[in-house]
């Protein structure tokens, strides 16, 4: 889960989300986008994407892409326990008592609004709602992390 502390940041402001840092960009708002990119291009039986969503009255939405033993997001892979174990510590230290279930989703609601809707509690932005579409972004951001992990 991640806080955006980048200065004048303004949710709402199309512009200044779209400009943020890439890892930021997909840190907070677009994860959903960057999981979709990542399963249209290294899908694999065992890889699913799955939102981390908090019990009620509690924030901190997030979209990753899973295996049984990794997860990936805008770090990277990451081992699955210890990631989900760090964002549940994380959350509990800004909101006392935070939980959430992880609740599988498939691609296509990643990058459809109306799809996503069927889910309580998701409203996801498809990727030409942004200020820019989002997709490419998200396409050169994963080649980008990818390459740089040295995992092509």
């Amino acid at each position: 889960m991640y806080q955006p502390r980048t200065r004048g940041y303004d949710k709402s402001d199309p512009v200044k989300r779209w400009n943020l840092p890439d890892r930021v960009f997909f840190a907070c708002g677009a994860c959903h986008i960057l999981a979709y990119a990542y399963l249209e291009r290294f899908a694999t039986a065992e890889t699913l994407a799955l939102w981390i969503k908090p019990a009620a009255g509690y924030t901190g939405n997030h979209i990753v892409v899973a295996t049984d033993t990794l997860v990936f997001d805008y770090h990277g892979w990451s081992d699955r326990e210890r990631y989900f174990d760090h964002t549940v510590k994380r959350a509990q230290q800004r909101w006392h008592g935070w939980t959430a279930e992880l609740i599988p989703l498939p691609p296509h609601v990643l990058v459809s609004n109306e799809a996503s809707r069927a889910y309580d509690g998701l409203w996801l932005r498809e990727p030409d709602q942004f200020y820019r579409d989002a997709l490419p972004r998200a396409r050169a951001f994963l080649c980008r992390l990818h390459v740089s992990r040295g995992l092509s």
